[in-house]
């Protein structure tokens, strides 16, 4: 299988295969099309696999849940993160085992999590005294850990207000499930999707090892800590290759976390994003004046079809035109959508080639995670984003 790699991680990271750029060249498309390559899902699961060691990975399903890649993920003996019962269903349905998925959560509503319960499920999340009385109520005796709200990574995707409690609340809440009859097993965080480097875990790590301690010093037998997610894709800046990232992340945990006899991970990003690529098409290119520096560039696919993650250029896509051999320069980047908030990049222009015209094909690397996942139903009648597993 040949690859492009990460020049800057060593290369050992996979940006994408040439297969999908083959299979979108060679085709047509009438809408955009996410392509991903369950090859490459399958070799990040190993590369990841290969640096966290005796961590559970549990694959984060929201951030893509094709069935060509649970299913993958499946055969490589994956466990898998849910965040609702039709994630829940959809592994179970795949032909994942029950004990190999946690409800991972925060904010479950009570039938969930007793038909989650019916169906094998054992391990919740919880961060809040109101969500461990529903889970002691349908779910007597399940195992739980408490989610922890840790401060601001410097990661691309920042996760650190919305899920999770205060540090000082854990042990008052581990004491509340054991009270409950609950099985109080650790605790869990997330430093930020997409944290380039290993290093800004570190930070965290000695928060939550504080309080992992505090709870080992009232009695908690604690053995579970989950690391969440984090692990980066390429979007070209400078980042570690998986294995590397892993290994470097592992190393911290170890130490900080004693008695912790099961390690959890919920890869999403890292998984799948270097796994797929967008087919998408230039519908317009123009200039608001004639004196005007930068192009404006509308594609098919846009913020609400798709391309949310562009919301404060926080992710910064790389794209592919038949024309790349051409000179270049910048472009403002919008979607289709009669929305003046559907512009994808303004603040940094993006350089694409001078020649480019409508109707050309435009292909967007490193798209496989949270993409086909945030696209809309069907926002000003475009229809929602394709998908294809090669």
């Amino acid at each position: 299988m040949n690859a492009y790699v990460n020049p800057l991680a060593g290369g050992e990271a996979i940006v994408a295969t040439s297969r999908i750029e083959d299979y979108i060249w060679n085709r047509s498309f009438d809408r955009p099309t996410l392509v991903i390559d369950r090859q490459v899902v399958a070799q990040q699961y190993r590369a990841l696999k290969a640096g966290l060691g005796r961590a559970d990975i549990h694959y984060a399903v929201k951030a893509n849940p094709a069935y060509g890649v649970i299913e993958t993920l499946i055969a490589e003996g994956s466990h898998f993160d849910a965040a609702s019962r039709g994630e829940i269903e959809l592994c179970l349905s795949m032909g994942a085992e029950p004990q190999t998925i946690s409800f991972g959560n925060t904010i479950k509503r009570p039938a969930d999590i007793a038909w989650a319960f019916g169906a094998g499920i054992t391990l919740f999340a919880a961060d809040s005294e109101a969500e461990l009385e529903k889970i002691a109520a349908n779910a007597p005796g399940a195992e739980v850990y408490i989610r922890l709200l840790v401060g601001a990574t410097g990661a691309d995707w920042p996760l650190s207000r919305k899920f999770g409690c205060a540090p000082e609340k854990a042990l008052a809440l581990l004491n509340m499930a054991q009270a409950l009859g609950l099985q109080a097993l650790g605790l869990s965080f997330h430093v930020g999707s997409q944290t380039r480097r290993a290093d800004m875990w570190r930070d965290t790590l000695d928060q939550v090892a504080a309080v992992w301690a505090q709870a080992q010093g009232a009695g908690h037998a604690l053995s579970l800590i989950n690391i969440g997610g984090g692990f980066p894709a390429f979007y070209g800046e400078a980042i570690d290759g998986p294995t590397d990232y892993a290994a470097q992340v592992m190393a911290m945990v170890e130490p900080r976390f004693p008695g912790a006899s099961r390690i959890m991970a919920e890869p999403g990003r890292g998984m799948v994003a270097e796994a797929g690529m967008i087919a998408a098409e230039v519908l317009l290119v123009s200039k608001k004046s004639d004196d005007e520096l930068c192009r404006w560039v509308y594609l098919d696919i846009g913020r609400f079809s798709g391309l949310a993650e562009t919301e404060g250029e926080a992710i910064r896509y790389q794209f592919i035109t038949g024309r790349d051999h051409e000179d270049t320069g910048p472009c403002i980047m919008a979607g289709p959508s009669c929305d003046s908030a559907d512009v994808l990049y303004e603040n940094r222009p993006v350089q694409l080639p001078l020649g480019l015209t409508p109707g050309e094909r435009i292909i967007i690397r490193c798209c496989g995670a949270y993409t086909s996942s945030y696209s809309s139903v069907g926002f000003n009648g475009f229809p929602p984003l394709d998908v294809v597993v090669i």
